[in-house]
């Protein structure tokens, strides 16, 4: 389960806390020593802070809802395309662009950095992202352009040995390292201690710890200390997510702390969370977990709710230091509690709970934060297989500067691709298409049901279905033959 505390709002109600437990000044202590011991990644001023402070939410009891009442639409937004702006190369003497790279594929089956993964014209994540840098500093006589990466301590050695043959792309100062966060035993909000395997007590502290982490690890002061004023932030699982020069001098000439890009929802959508505007002021984000049941007819209404976060942002740095000061160092940023087993591969094992933030809900925390309408075309992230296959398709193409967006013809509409369990992980996705990816430019949607591969030459058109008839009786694979396939279930026999 997971539910969001709105610390800006709260406390809307107060919630019930845990019979028994003790209070949060007899708990920090153990907390405060657990982290100071735990290396670098935990040891940080600013990783103690942002710790003790989403802790200490959880530990109050706070109200994790926020109603309907508490909100209103967003009025329309500027839009990207339709902004009549010169653009200022020189903007991008003060701008670093980051990406967020610290998670493993494990939902792909991968014990790696998802980063690594081939996507097209043997180009991984991180290749296309070394090259979309390399084409702005070459387009724009700016050898110099900052580029870093958050990265995690599982996802670190990998990365830098992957971008070891892009000698220019940040050198010393390519990465910083998120921090680690203590699990919470459920039962009485004490350390939980797991000696089987001490790795396991801790958790990432989810995206919101970028601004900690920047903190803690110098990352930040070194930027302003070197001019940057602007940074832009997004997911390194986003290829269409790239600095774009019109929204760097839209985000410089606002004069906002922050800037978030939303993309139009649709019902496809609905059910995710939304952007709004708070009763008092200022926006603001809802996640479905936020949402009271009563209130789930209007926050799953996009004609009323009609924006969504693509988690590209822009953040003006002095901005984000002043913020820091004002607040003690820490963000009151919304925290977000995980249900877990502290071994998440045993489910009997002892359960926890994992307190993360979203860098996004950042929104909230910025008086005078701004909003910016963006096409489809800046969000195409892989989360499964069924996203990757759609992105190594002719239904997307690789730009001159490195981006993967859409092909005109889909008029931002993606192929909906649904595949049978045995295509979760990259191997089985592989054992599909062995042959390459079947051409989806002109499909609707693709479903897969069963073993099978694509032979070379399958086109499809429309809404297809495709079924291993023997399934789930039998694993025989079946080939699907070469040939136009258009708005049809295709038996395999």
């Amino acid at each position: 389960a997971k539910l969001t505390v709105p610390v800006p709002f709260a406390p809307f109600a107060a919630v019930a806390k845990i019979e028994g437990s003790m209070s949060f000044e007899e708990l920090w202590p153990e907390y405060e020593a657990k982290m100071k011991a735990g290396g670098k990644e935990s040891a940080s001023d600013a990783a103690i802070s942002a710790f003790k402070y989403n802790f200490k939410v959880l530990a109050s009891g706070a109200s994790t809802m926020i109603p309907e009442s508490q909100l209103e639409p967003v009025a329309a937004l500027p839009d990207l395309e339709a902004l009549n702006i010169s653009v200022d190369p020189a903007l991008l003497k003060e701008t670093v662009v980051l990406k967020l790279n610290g998670g493993l594929g494990t939902s792909m089956g991968l014990d790696k950095a998802k980063s690594l993964l081939h996507v097209t014209d043997g180009n991984t994540f991180l290749d296309l992202i070394a090259k979309q840098v390399d084409w702005m500093k070459k387009k724009y006589s700016m050898p110099d352009l900052k580029f870093m990466l958050m990265n995690s301590f599982s996802t670190s050695a990998d990365t830098l040995q992957a971008l070891s043959k892009y000698p220019d792309l940040g050198g010393e100062d390519l990465e910083f390292v998120q921090n680690k966060a203590p699990k919470v035993a459920a039962e009485n909000l004490k350390p939980v201690v797991w000696p089987a395997d001490p790795g396991h007590e801790w958790c990432p502290p989810g995206h919101g710890d970028l601004y900690p982490a920047m903190l803690g690890s110098g990352a930040l002061d070194k930027l302003l200390a070197q001019g940057v004023k602007y940074m832009f932030v997004s997911n390194s699982d986003n290829l269409g997510a790239t600095l774009d020069l019109k929204l760097l001098t839209h985000f410089a000439q606002s004069g906002a702390p922050f800037l978030m890009e939303v993309a139009a929802r649709t019902d496809a959508d609905k059910k995710g969370g939304h952007l709004a505007v708070l009763k008092g002021g200022g926006l603001t984000l809802r996640e479905s977990a936020q949402c009271p049941k009563e209130d789930e007819k209007a926050f799953q209404d996009v004609s009323k709710y009609a924006y969504f976060n693509t988690n590209n942002l822009w953040v003006h740095l002095g901005k984000l230091k002043e913020l820091f000061d004002k607040s003690g160092g820490a963000l009151p940023l919304p925290v977000m509690k995980n249900d877990k087993t502290v071994d998440p591969r045993d489910k009997k094992s002892t359960k926890v709970i994992q307190l993360e933030t979203a860098m996004g809900a950042a929104i909230s925390c910025f008086e005078g934060a701004q909003a910016i309408r963006i096409p489809r075309s800046r969000f195409a992230p892989v989360k499964k297989c069924d996203d990757l296959l759609a992105l190594r398709s002719d239904a997307y193409k690789l730009t001159e500067d490195f981006r993967i967006e859409l092909i005109p013809e889909r008029q931002g509409v993606p192929p909906i691709v649904k595949l049978d369990d045995l295509y979760k992980f990259v191997d089985g996705l592989e054992k599909l298409i062995p042959n390459g990816v079947p051409s989806l430019k002109d499909c609707t949607s693709l479903k897969v049901e069963g073993p099978m591969e694509f032979a070379p030459g399958v086109i499809i058109r429309g809404k297809v279905v495709f079924k291993n008839s023997f399934c789930p009786f039998s694993s025989e694979k079946k080939v699907i033959a070469a040939r136009v396939y258009q708005n049809e279930v295709v038996e395999l026999s």
